[in-house]
């Protein structure tokens, strides 16, 4: 699954392929709030990004399609 995070005053968001559930995601997010701290994620390549909990403008969760390989595929 692909979860995007969107930040406060940055014109990019942040993209990251995960084998969590959006549940899962969602409770560190909300505990990370809750406690005024940082948010974390590591994706399934080893790469983390942190975010100050406060900063983050919302999350978008995206299934995983797969990608078309050859010729002829839509």
């Amino acid at each position: 699954m692909e979860v995007k995070i969107g930040v406060q005053n940055a014109a990019r968001e942040l993209s990251l392929d995960t084998s969590s559930s959006p549940d899962d995601v969602l409770s560190e997010l909300n505990q990370a709030i809750a406690d005024s701290s940082v948010f974390s994620m590591t994706d399934d390549k080893g790469t983390t990004v942190a975010v100050p909990a406060d900063k983050i403008a919302y999350v978008l969760f995206t299934g995983d399609t797969g990608r078309a390989v050859g010729f002829g595929h839509s």
